[in-house]
C-alpha cells in the first residue's frame, strides 16, 4: 500500500535559496565540458536562487576526474566527490545527495540526454509546492527499437509487480525538496533503486514532460546486462511477488502430479496389458527439478540481498573531495540505523 501524499506549502520566490545539482559521472570525458557549460547557463537563469553543482565521479577509467578537477578550480560553485571505485549509478547518486546542501536537489546525468534547460521549470513547480518534479520523456531520440521495446517492457513489469506506482518513461532526472532528500537518505539499504525509493516516500510528485535527446558524445553506460540488473533490483526491492509465484507454482506442480498419478493408475487398471510409466516419471522428474532450481534461484537472490545488508558495509568510499570546507578522503557513506541523513560535507 502506498503512503498518503504529503503536501508542501508553496515557496515564496522572495529571498535567496540554494539549489544543488547532483551529476553522477562515469567515463564522460567526451561530454563533461559541454555538460557543465549548459548546466551553468541554465542554472544562471534562475531568479532568486544560488546554486551548486555536485559532480560525483564513480570510478571513471578515463580523464573524467582530471577534467572535473579543472572545472572545479575555475568555477567555485562546483563541488567534486571522487569515489574510490565504481559503485554504480544509484550509489553515486546517494553519495551526491549526502554531499548536497541545497533546499532542493536536482538529479541529472552527464550525457546531456536529459536537457539542463528543463531545470527552471522543475524549480517553478517546486516553488508552487510540488515536492518532486520528475522528468517524463515524451520522445526518445537516437535509441534503437530493441532499446525502446525493452524499456517499455521494463515499465510494464514494474507497474504490475511493484508495491509503489512508478511513473512510466521516467529516469532519475528529477528535482526533490530537502524533505524528500532527507527521507531518501534515511533508508539504509544497499540495493538502491532511486526512482522507486523516491516514489515510496509519498510526497507530492508531478511530471515535467520533455524530449529526450540522443547522447551528445561517448557510449551508453547501460548495456543489456545492466538493464537486466536494474529490473531485478526494481522487482526484488519493491515486491515479494516472486516468492508468492513460487508458492503458486509449487501448488500447481503438486496438483499436476496428483492428477497425473491418478490418470496413470486408471490407465493401468483399465488396460489389459501393463502400461510403462518410465517416460511419465522422467518428465515429472525434470519438471519438478526445474521448479526446485527456480525456487532455489529466487530464494538465493533474496538471501543474497539479506547477506549484503547484514554486513553493514559503507554504501560507498570517497577518495577525494574538492570544493567543500572539509576536503580530502578517504571517507565512507554512513548507513543510518533509524532516520536522519548521513553526514553531509558542508559547502565552501
Amino acid at each position: 500500500m502506498e503512503p498518503d501524499r504529503q503536501e508542501l506549502p508553496p515557496r515564496s520566490p522572495e529571498g535567496r535559496g540554494l539549489l544543488s545539482v547532483v551529476v553522477p559521472c562515469f567515463d564522460e570525458e567526451a561530454v563533461i565540458g559541454e555538460a557543465h557549460r549548459r548546466l551553468a547557463a541554465a542554472l544562471g537563469t534562475l531568479p532568486g536562487m544560488d546554486f551548486e553543482i555536485v559532480y560525483v565521479d564513480d570510478g571513471s577509467r578515463d580523464a573524467t576526474p582530471d577534467l572535473l578537477r579543472e572545472i572545479q578550480q575555475v568555477d567555485r560553485r562546483v563541488r567534486l566527490v571522487v569515489l574510490s571505485r565504481n559503485f554504480g549509478q544509484d550509489l553515486a547518486i546517494t553519495a551526491g545527495l549526502e554531499h548536497a546542501a541545497g533546499d532542493a536537489v536536482v538529479l541529472i546525468d552527464a550525457d546531456l540526454q536529459d536537457p539542463p534547460e528543463v531545470i527552471p521549470e522543475m524549480v517553478e513547480r517546486w516553488r508552487q509546492g510540488v515536492a518532486v518534479a520528475y522528468g517524463q520523456r515524451t520522445e526518445r531520440e537516437g535509441e534503437s527499437r530493441f532499446k525502446l521495446w525493452t524499456a517499455a517492457a521494463f515499465y510494464r513489469l514494474i507497474a504490475r509487480v511493484s508495491e509503489v506506482s512508478i511513473p512510466r518513461n521516467t529516469g532519475n532526472f528529477r528535482l526533490m525538496d530537502r524533505a524528500v532528500v532527507e527521507a531518501f537518505l534515511s533508508m539504509p539499504e544497499s540495493a538502491r533503486f532511486v526512482r522507486g525509493m523516491v516514489t515510496w516516500t509519498g510526497f507530492r510528485q508531478e511530471p515535467v514532460p520533455f524530449r529526450r535527446a540522443a547522447r551528445f558524445a561517448g557510449d551508453t553506460k547501460w548495456p543489456l546486462r545492466h538493464m537486466i540488473r536494474l529490473a531485478l533490483d526494481a522487482v526484488l526491492s519493491f515486491s515479494d511477488l516472486p516468492l508468492r509465484l513460487l508458492t503458486w507454482l509449487g501448488a500447481a506442480a503438486l496438483a499436476a502430479s496428483l492428477v497425473g498419478a491418478g490418470l496413470l493408475l486408471a490407465v493401468r487398471l483399465a488396460a489389459e496389458t501393463p502400461v510403462g510409466a518410465a517416460a511419465a516419471v522422467a518428465v515429472a522428474a525434470v519438471f519438478l527439478g526445474g521448479v526446485q532450481l527456480l525456487a532455489a534461484g529466487v530464494l538465493g537472490e533474496y538471501l543474497g540481498r539479506i547477506y549484503r545488508e547484514v554486513r553493514r558495509r559503507p554504501l560507498y568510499l570517497v577518495a577525494e573531495r574538492l570544493g567543500f570546507r572539509t576536503e580530502g578522503g578517504p571517507a565512507g557513506g554512513r548507513r543510518p540505523l533509524s532516520g536522519g541523513a548521513a553526514g553531509r560535507a558542508p559547502a565552501a
